[in-house]
C-alpha cells in the first residue's frame, strides 16, 4: 500500500521502517537463546539489589524446564504463573517456553473464584504459585485440573542472608502469608535441585505454535484467553523495538538499556516491553513489586541510572506529585511510555515539566499482544492521541456494517498485522464476533482518524471499564453482587475517578430492605479483585430499561442519583 491508503507512512519519524520481518525467529525460544549468547555477562533482571545475569536466566531455565519435563507434562500443555514482579518470573516464563509449554498468565491478586474459573478454562496442568497466595489455591484447587505446584517465595533468589531476612519480613513481620496447606506442592529452589538432574529435551517449536493465554473479557466481559503465537509476540517485539529505536540512539553507546518495570510482569503491557522486549534489546527491567507504595518506588529508583520508564496515567500522577520525586535522576530519561489506560493533558505536562521526558502514549490490547499504535518517540509534547499504527500494522475505522467511514468520522477501531492474536481459546464464536473476514480484529474502541493518520480515542463501544489499566466487565461484577440473596438487580458502570480514571459504580435494587453498603462491599471483597470492586454502591427503586427489559447502562450513567 502506498501513504494514500496508509496516511501515517509519512508522519513515521526518519529510520522508522514501514515493515518489519515478522519471520526473523522461528519461536521466542529463538530469540532468547540469541539473547542469552549475545548478552551472557549482562544483568537481564534486577529485584531488591539482587541482579540475575543472561547466563543465570540462560542457565536457571533450562534446569526449570527439565524439572517441568520431568512432571510427564506434554508439549503445549498449559503452565500457570501466578507472581509479582520477582525473579522467579522471568526464569519460569522462559522455562515454560523452552520446554514446549504454554504460559498462562494470572493476576495475583485473584480472589478463589477467580482463579478457578481461569484454570479450569486454561485447563493447566501445572501453577507456578508465591507462597503469599496459596491460600487462595487451597481453597479452590480440587475443583481445578492442577496436579502440580511449584511454590515461590519473595527471598527465594536473593542468597540464602538476604534472602533469610526477607522471607522473614514478608512471613513474620508484615504477615503476608496467610496459613494454607498444600501437601503437595514443591518448593522452587528444590525444583531446581531436582531439574539439575533431569535432562532437557529441545522440542521443535514454530512461529504458530501457541506459546501464551493471555486472559481478558474481550467486548462481552466473559473472561478469554486470547491465543497469543510465537509468531505474534516476535511480531510485537520488533515493532516495538524498530519504533523506540530513535529513542534508543540517545543512551550512549556504552551503555545497557535500563528498563524500569513498575506494572506487574502479568499485565501483557508490561509482560511484552520489559520482559520480552527488553531481552531482545540487552538490557535490565527493574523490577518493582509494589509500585503503590511511591516511597519505596522512588528509593529503588535513586540507586539506577535508567533510560526508559512504562507507566499508565495514575502512576505518572502519583510520583510527579510525590515529595520524593525529586531525590530521583531522571536526566538519563529518553522515554516515558504511556499505556494501559488514557494519559491525561495535564498529567502529562506536569510530567514533562519535573522530568523533559514528554509521555508517549501507545496504544494496544492483550489480542494485539499488545501493541497496536504509538506517538512517535521523537515528539516533543504530548496530543492526547494514541499515535500512528506501528509498522506492518493497518487500522481502520468502521461503521457497524464493517464499512470504513471518512477520515475524522468516528467509528470502531479495526487493527490487522503479525501481533494480532489467532482467536479466543476453545471460543471460535466470540472469536467470529471480533475478527473481520479480512483478519480485522475489531477493538470496541471508537475512535477516530485525522488525514495526518494519527489516531484518537473518543468512546468505548462495550461497557468495559478502566480502572488503572485493568479492564473491569460490568458483567463479571453484576453476576457476582446479583448472587447475594437481597439483590432483586444491579448494574454496574464506571465513573470518573482522579486516581484511577474510571472508577466501579454499582446500582441496585434491592429485594430485601435490610441490606446493607457494608454487605455488599464485604460479599465483593471475598469475590472480586481491589480494582474490579466498587467504588461507590448507590440504591435505587428501578433500573433504567429497554421494552424487552434489557438494563440501558448508558441511561443509568447519564441519569442524576435518585
Amino acid at each position: 500500500m502506498n501513504s494514500t491508503q496508509k496516511p501515517w507512512l509519512s508522519s513515521y519519524p526518519d529510520g522508522v521502517p514501514a515493515e518489519i520481518d515478522a519471520h526473523a525467529y522461528s519461536s521466542i525460544v529463538d530469540l532468547m537463546q540469541e539473547s542469552f549468547r549475545q548478552y551472557g555477562e549482562r544483568t537481564a533482571f534486577s529485584f531488591l539489589g539482587k541482579g540475575l545475569s543472561y547466563k543465570e536466566l540462560d542457565r536457571l531455565s533450562q534446569v526449570f524446564a527439565a524439572y517441568l519435563q520431568s512432571l510427564g507434562l506434554v508439549f503445549g500443555d498449559r503452565v500457570a504463573i501466578m507472581l509479582p514482579n520477582v525473579l522467579q518470573y522471568p526464569i519460569a516464563v522462559a522455562a515454560v517456553l523452552r520446554a514446549g509449554f504454554v504460559v498462562v498468565n494470572i493476576n495475583p491478586l485473584y480472589t478463589p473464584r477467580e482463579l478457578e474459573a481461569q484454570l479450569k478454562d486454561a485447563d493447566a496442568k501445572a501453577i507456578v504459585i508465591l507462597e503469599n497466595f496459596g491460600a487462595t489455591l487451597q481453597e479452590c484447587l480440587e475443583r481445578t485440573p492442577v496436579k502440580h505446584i511449584v511454590l515461590c517465595a519473595m527471598g527465594d533468589r536473593l542468597g540464602w542472608l538476604k534472602g533469610t531476612l526477607v522471607n522473614h519480613v514478608v512471613r513474620k513481620v508484615k504477615k503476608m502469608v496467610p496459613s494454607f496447606a498444600l501437601p503437595t506442592a514443591v518448593r522452587f529452589n528444590d525444583t531446581l535441585t531436582q531439574g539439575e538432574r533431569c535432562t532437557l529435551t529441545l522440542p521443535e517449536i514454530h512461529g504458530d505454535d501457541l506459546a501464551v493465554l493471555q486472559y481478558t473479557g474481550g467486548t462481552t466481559g466473559v473472561a478469554k484467553g486470547a491465543e497469543l503465537l510465537h509468531r505474534n509476540l516476535i511480531a510485537n517485539m520488533l515493532q516495538a523495538a524498530a519504533w523506540c529505536e530513535p529513542a534508543l540512539t540517545r543512551i550512549p553507546g556504552h551503555e545497557q538499556p535500563i528498563f524500569i518495570c513498575p506494572l506487574p510482569l502479568y499485565h501483557i503491557f508490561a509482560f511484552n516491553l520489559n520482559l520480552m522486549s527488553c531481552m531482545r534489546m540487552g538490557g535490565c527491567s527493574v523490577l518493582i513489586p509494589n509500585p503503590r507504595d511511591i516511597p519505596a518506588v522512588c528509593k529503588e529508583l535513586a540507586k539506577h541510572r535508567f533510560h526508559i520508564f512504562p507507566a499508565v496515567n495514575t502512576l505518572f500522577n502519583a510520583l510527579a506529585n510525590h515529595p520524593d520525586f525529586a531525590k530521583v535522576d531522571w536526566s538519563n530519561l529518553v522515554l516515558s511510555l504511556g499505556g494501559g489506560t488514557a494519559v491525561q493533558g495535564p498529567v502529562a505536562k506536569l510530567w514533562l515539566e519535573k522530568t523533559g521526558c514528554p509521555i508517549c502514549e501507545a496504544y494496544g490490547l492483550s489480542e494485539t499482544s499488545p501493541g497496536a499504535s504509538s506517538n512517535p518517540v521523537t515528539s516533543k509534547a504530548f496530543n492526547g492521541s494514541i499515535g500512528l499504527p506501528l509498522p506492518s500494522t493497518e487500522m481502520k475505522i468502521i461503521d457497524d456494517d464493517g464499512s470504513e467511514v471518512p477520515i475524522g468520522q468516528p467509528g470502531e477501531i479495526a487493527i490487522r498485522g503479525p501481533q494480532v492474536m489467532a482467536g479466543y481459546w476453545q471460543r471460535p464464536d466470540e472469536t467470529a464476533r471480533v475478527m473481520t473476514v479480512d483478519g480485522f480484529f475489531k477493538s470496541g474502541d471508537v475512535g477516530v482518524m485525522d488525514e495526518r493518520g494519527f489516531f484518537r480515542i473518543v468512546d468505548r463501544k462495550k461497557d468495559m471499564i478502566l480502572v488503572s489499566g485493568f479492564n473491569v466487565y460490568p458483567n463479571e461484577v453484576e453476576e457476582v453482587v446479583a448472587g447475594m440473596p437481597g439483590v432483586l438487580e444491579c448494574a454496574v458502570i464506571g465513573i470518573a475517578d482522579e486516581h484511577s480514571g474510571e472508577a466501579v459504580k454499582l446500582v441496585i435494587v434491592k429485594k430485601d430492605e435490610s441490606l446493607t453498603e457494608e454487605q455488599v462491599m464485604e460479599h465483593c471483597r471475598h469475590n472480586l479483585t481491589g480494582y474490579k470492586r466498587p467504588r461507590v454502591v448507590e440504591f435505587r427503586d428501578e433500573l433504567p430499561k429497554t421494552p424487552v427489559g434489557k438494563v440501558l447502562r448508558r441511561e443509568l450513567r447519564d441519569q442524576k442519583p435518585a
